[in-house]
């Protein structure tokens, strides 16, 4: 069993350059020690009506927003069991995909899978070619937009209008590290169901998760036998049309941080923060190029975390040890058992802007002596 590790109060601060959490302004940190009110309160109804509707603003978008305590997989979760009666069609490319293909398994639903090799891209003329030829009838279609694990950023766009071709098909997308660091125009491509994590790109403490859903998806789970209760779309947004508040109790601590931080991002703007993220990612490929190499596929680079091919062979956990030592910056090295030493990743998200990368790229090149 695991033994118990009594938490200390002399940890040194580090910064984070890995793939989420990622850093928060000290003052959206502050937000969180309001004192405590009630969330059946008007004061609630302000707080959560101001999120809600500020984050319509920012993402561009007309459908309907659920934000809610939990990770971004509680919408992974839901949204199957809210759009799928039987058959759904699972794009994997990486950990998070292939995540969600299991996910879907153990909700009973029948999987299939449009699989490509870690570090390679979804092909929308490969979604329309399995749509077409299949004689299964799928409910769902599901895509990662940005698979943190390989550094892939999937064509959402495309393959939204792909799907959108077949009328009875809805699109899911899991955006868990993307959204807010990389500028998608949700409604223009037909995206049914749309998720995130507050603690990637959207740089705020972690325990909310936030998802965009059409009219038609709303309308799909009226009719679905199986929808979940907590994540349910019907009840969470018609709870919101009559209460202006969530069903179940919020973490209001966080929630007060993601106010703070939401007028933060539209004072920025979303087109200008998708700029900000596009130079951090550009130059990590371009420092990555120099010294290493990149491990998605050309072309389908994340613009929120770089997977980096370890092709010096350096001792990658050994230099994030070394890096975290004497500069206090943290990144991180590559996802599970496969790529654990043959990558590594450095987030460029949220609050981090080109200088700051930088930093990073200089205290590892300082450390393997690149």
């Amino acid at each position: 069993m695991t033994e118990k590790r009594e938490y200390k109060d002399d940890y040194p601060d580090k910064t984070l350059y890995i793939p989420g959490p990622t850093e928060v302004r000290e003052d959206v940190i502050e937000e969180m020690s309001q004192p405590m009110f009630g969330h059946r309160m008007d004061r609630m109804t302000d707080l959560y009506t101001t999120i809600v509707e500020d984050t319509k603003e920012f993402l561009g978008t007309d459908n309907e927003v659920i934000i809610l305590t939990g990770s971004g997989t509680e919408f992974m979760e839901s949204s199957i069991l809210n759009l799928v009666d039987e058959n759904v069609l699972v794009t994997t490319c990486g950990s998070f995909s292939e995540r969600q293909a299991n996910v879907a398994e153990r909700l009973g639903k029948t999987v299939d899978t449009l699989e490509y090799e870690w570090g390679q891209a979804v092909k929308p003329e490969d979604v329309r070619e399995r749509l077409e030829e299949s004689d299964t009838e799928y409910d769902v279609v599901t895509c990662v937009m940005n698979e943190s694990s390989t550094g892939v950023r999937n064509p959402i766009e495309e393959i939204g209008d792909v799907v959108a071709e077949f009328e009875d098909t809805y699109f899911v997308v899991d955006a868990v590290s993307a959204l807010g660091g990389d500028l998608v125009e949700i409604d223009d491509h037909d995206i049914d169901v749309i998720f995130t994590s507050v603690q990637k790109a959207f740089a705020m403490p972690p325990g909310l998760a936030v998802c965009v859903v059409s009219d038609d998806a709303y309308e799909r789970e009226l009719e679905s036998d199986s929808a979940s209760w907590y994540g349910g779309f019907q009840r969470s947004l018609d709870y919101y049309d009559r209460k202006g508040q969530t069903h179940s109790t919020p973490a209001i601590p966080v929630m007060l941080a993601y106010r703070k931080q939401m007028k933060y991002m539209l004072e920025e703007g979303h087109e200008a923060r998708d700029e900000r993220h596009r130079e951090m990612a550009e130059y990590t490929r371009e420092w990555a190029r120099e010294h290493f190499d990149m491990f998605p596929e050309e072309g389908y680079e994340s613009q929120t975390v770089s997977c980096i091919e370890n092709t010096q062979g350096i001792d990658v956990a050994a230099t994030i040890d070394a890096v975290s030592e004497e500069y206090d910056f943290v990144f991180s090295n590559g996802y599970g058992s496969a790529l654990g030493e043959q990558t590594f990743r450095i987030g460029h998200m949220g609050e981090h802007d080109l200088e700051s990368i930088k930093e990073l790229t200089d205290a590892i090149e300082d450390v393997a002596d690149l």
